[in-house]
């Protein structure tokens, strides 16, 4: 089982993996075509999460 401090740095490591992506993802140029597109009242990080699902869910189609 790992101990507290070893999840809370995996826990702090996945937050800077996401804050990471969630830079790149947000400059690219489909999503700022999206974000036009899907004029959201939210933060960046709710836009990012909902472009990716919508990503997702047409690769799924």
């Amino acid at each position: 089982m790992a101990s507290p401090t070893m999840s809370n740095n995996i826990i702090v490591g996945d937050q800077a993996i996401w804050q990471s992506l969630q830079q790149a993802i947000s400059k690219s140029s489909g999503f700022k075509n999206w974000q036009k597109e899907n004029q959201l009242n939210t933060t960046v990080e709710e836009e990012v999460k909902q472009y990716l699902r919508s990503t997702l869910e047409a690769l799924a189609y």
